[in-house]
């Protein structure tokens, strides 16, 4: 049996930018019904961004 351990949240620094209306309500589509926020989509969608870049 695998042992339990209690997650640990990374450290997050609140970052305030701008998203044109149409992105939002595009990802907000997206996201509807799934167990997935805003951010985590943002965050996620960054994430494989940068990976892109550095494969190039």
């Amino acid at each position: 049996m695998k042992k339990f351990k209690i997650p640990s949240i990374p450290p997050t620094t609140n970052k305030c930018i701008r998203f044109p209306n149409d992105l939002i309500a595009h990802v907000e589509d997206v996201i509807r019904g799934r167990d997935c926020t805003f951010s985590a989509f943002v965050i996620e969608a960054v994430r494989v961004a940068l990976e892109n870049l550095e494969e190039q």
